[in-house]
C-alpha cells in the first residue's frame, strides 16, 4: 500500500508548530485535523523540555514552543506511527534522534512495534547498544536486524575509504586496457582514438578505452590492535571501531585484533570481521582502565616495529596513569607505534583528557582527533 500524502501546511501553520500553542492567538491560524495531529506529536516530544534538569539540580533553559494540552496521552508506538505518517522522511529522523539524545527516551528502542517502524539510522543503533540487556528476545530479534541495517550503511561508506587507503596510487606513466571506472584515462584515450573521428557524423568512435594501471602497495605483515574504550560516553566510537576492524580484516598483509575494555576486558579478534556480532557482545558502561587494556596489547605484539596500537578512549584514566605512562612508552621503545584516537565517529568531535593525552605525547604515542577514514589513511601511511 503506498504511503499517505504528507499534509502540505501553509507558512503561517508551520509558524504555529514551531512556537507551539501559545502562539495560536497571534498567528489566528485554523486547526484541521492534520496540524492538530502534528502539533500533538510535536509537543509529546518537546513539551518536555521545560522538565529537564541540569547537572546541578536547576531547571533546563526552555524553548519558546510549548506543548498542547493532548500530547501527554500518545503512547511510545502511537507516537512512532504518528510521525511516520504525517512527516516526511528528513523529519522523522531529526524526531526519533531528538527522542533518543535528547530527553532519552530509549523505549523507543525496546518495544517490538515501535522497532519494526523506526528509521535505521546511527542514534538508533547507539539507543539499542544501551538497551539491549533489557530486551526480551523477541525484541532483541527486531533490534539485530536494526542493527544489521546501519552498519550495513556504515560499512559502504568507511570500505570506500579504507581500499582508497590501502588500494595503491595511480601509476600516471603505465596506461591498461583495462580497468576501472575511476582509473579511466580520459585524455589518453581521446588522443590515441582521434584516428577513429568520423567528420560526417560529428562523432568520435572510442576502439580501445585506456586507463591507468595501480601500482599495489606490498604490506609487511602487520598487527594493528584496536583496544576500544567502552565506557557510557564512547558509544559513537565503539560502533566506529567495530565497522573500521571489519573494514580492515580482509586486507592482505593485516592481523588484526579488537579489544574492548573498560575495567575489565574482553577480545573481540575472532568476531571482528562480524560487527553486528562484535556489537550485540559489547556491554556499554563502567569505569575504565586504559592501563591494563594496554599492558594486554603488549602481550599480543608478535614483531614489535610492525606493530600499531590503537587507543580509542576519552583518556578519562580510571586506573593508573602512571603506570598507563610507563606502558607506552615501553610500546614506542621497542619500536611499536601508539596512535590515541580521541573520537572515532563520522563528525570527530573531541572531548577528551588534553592532560593526559599531553603525557601520552610525551611517552612517544601520537593522540589525535579523526574519523575512521582519516584513520584508514593514517595506518595506510605509516604501514609503507
Amino acid at each position: 500500500m503506498p504511503a499517505a500524502p504528507i499534509p502540505r501546511l501553509s507558512a503561517a501553520e508551520r509558524w504555529r508548530l514551531l512556537l507551539g500553542e501559545a502562539a495560536q492567538t497571534s498567528l489566528q491560524t485554523g486547526a484541521s485535523s492534520s496540524m492538530q495531529a502534528m502539533d500533538r506529536a510535536l509537543a509529546w516530544l518537546y513539551g518536555r523540555e521545560g522538565e529537564r534538569k541540569s547537572e546541578h539540580g536547576e531547571a533546563a533553559e526552555t524553548l519558546e514552543r510549548h506543548g498542547g494540552s493532548e500530547a501527554s496521552r500518545l503512547s511510545v508506538p502511537e507516537w512512532i506511527n504518528a510521525i511516520h505518517e504525517l512527516f516526511p522522511k528528513e523529519t522523522i529522523e531529526r524526531l526519533e534522534r531528538d527522542a533518543i539524545e535528547r530527553y532519552g527516551i530509549d523505549d523507543v528502542v525496546t518495544n517490538i512495534d515501535v522497532l519494526e517502524r523506526a528509521t535505521p539510522n546511527a542514534a538508533l543503533l547507539a539507543a539499542v547498544l544501551r538497551t539491549k540487556h533489557l530486551m526480551n528476545p523477541a525484541v532483541l530479534q527486531a533490534a539485530r536486524k536494526l542493527v544489521a541495517q546501519v552498519v550495513q550503511q556504515l560499512m559502504e561508506k568507511l570500505a570506500k575509504e579504507v581500499r582508497s587507503a590501502f588500494g595503491g596510487t595511480r601509476a600516471r606513466g603505465e596506461l591498461a586496457a583495462r580497468g576501472a571506472a575511476s582509473q579511466f584515462a580520459a585524455r589518453e584515450t581521446l588522443r590515441r582514438n582521434l584516428r577513429h573521428y568520423d567528420p560526417q557524423q560529428r562523432r568520435l568512435i572510442v576502439q580501445r578505452p585506456l586507463f591507468y594501471a595501480r601500482t599495489q602497495r606490498q604490506l609487511q605483515r602487520w598487527q594493528i590492535i584496536l583496544l576500544v574504550d567502552q565506557s557510557a560516553s564512547m558509544t559513537g566510537s565503539v560502533i566506529h571501531s567495530a565497522i573500521t576492524a571489519a573494514c580492515l580484516w580482509g586486507l592482505p598483509g593485516v592481523k588484526t585484533h579488537l579489544v574492548a575494555f573498560d575495567t575489565s576486558l574482553v577480545d573481540l579478534s575472532d568476531e571482528a570481521h562480524e560487527p553486528v556480532e562484535t556489537l550485540m557482545k559489547v556491554q556499554l558502561g563502567g569505569g575504565t582502565d586504559i592501563a591494563k587494556a594496554v599492558g594486554y596489547a603488549a602481550g599480543l605484539i608478535e614483531a614489535p616495529r610492525r606493530a600499531i596500537v590503537v587507543i580509542v578512549s576519552d583518556f578519562y584514566e580510571g586506573g593508573n596513569e602512571y603506570l598507563l605512562i610507563d606502558r607506552v612508552r615501553g610500546l614506542t621503545a621497542q619500536g611499536s607505534k601508539v596512535l590515541g584516537l580521541a573520537a572515532l565517529d563520522e563528525s570527530a568531535n573531541p572531548d577528551y583528557d588534553r592532560a593526559l593525552a599531553a603525557r601520552l605525547v610525551d611517552a612517544g604515542a601520537h593522540v589525535a582527533a579523526m574519523t575512521p577514514g582519516q584513520l584508514a589513511g593514517w595506518l595506510a601511511e605509516k604501514m609503507q
